[in-house]
């Protein structure tokens, strides 16, 4: 066999291993939509996420209602049941390179979460961030006397910003 077709039998075999393997895929981006309790659609990005001191907590960035600019984009921070308890009112401390963000504690505002004795969750308004970020850079999130340092990944920053104008799923009655 000449060197001229050796190379091309090496170079077909590599294209073929190639296409059966597939190439390596980043993350995708998990937004979820539902009809909400209110009758309302809601979509969602949720996230399993370990912090510095490798605690798992459940990250879901919300919006209830129709999609447009701006929309109000809530995120609900969730710890382990009796591995941790969150005080309220308590602001997200936020920060990405030197840009720094205090996100207002929203809890007591929902019916659903200020009855909860287990006080493993909070919510914040995370509107005035999403409305000032312009690239999806990584987060680190701290809650004082709670969570140290949450790091948050591009790609869930960038669920996060496309929330306020994902589409929302019709209302049940009418599917």
């Amino acid at each position: 066999m000449s060197g001229r077709r050796r190379a091309s039998w090496l170079a077909a075999i590599f294209l073929a291993l190639l296409v059966l393997l597939g190439s390596p895929r980043g993350a995708q981006a998990q937004i979820q939509a539902s009809p909400s309790e209110t009758g309302t659609g809601l979509v969602r990005s949720l996230e399993s996420l370990r912090d510095l001191d490798y605690q798992s907590w459940q990250v879901v960035a919300y919006r209830e209602g129709p999609a447009r600019q701006n929309a109000p984009v809530t995120l609900r921070i969730v710890g382990y049941p009796g591995r941790v308890r969150l005080d309220h009112p308590t602001p997200l401390q936020v920060r990405s390179g030197r840009r720094q963000w205090r996100l207002e504690d929203i809890t007591l505002a929902s019916a659903r979460l200020s009855g909860d004795n287990r006080a493993a969750a909070a919510e914040f308004d995370l509107t005035p961030l999403l409305a000032d970020l312009r690239l999806n850079r990584p987060l680190r999130l701290q809650l004082p006397g709670v969570l140290v340092e949450l790091p948050v990944p591009p790609y869930v920053v960038a669920e996060w910003r496309s929330l306020a104008t994902a589409p929302t799923p019709p209302p049940p009655n009418q599917r």
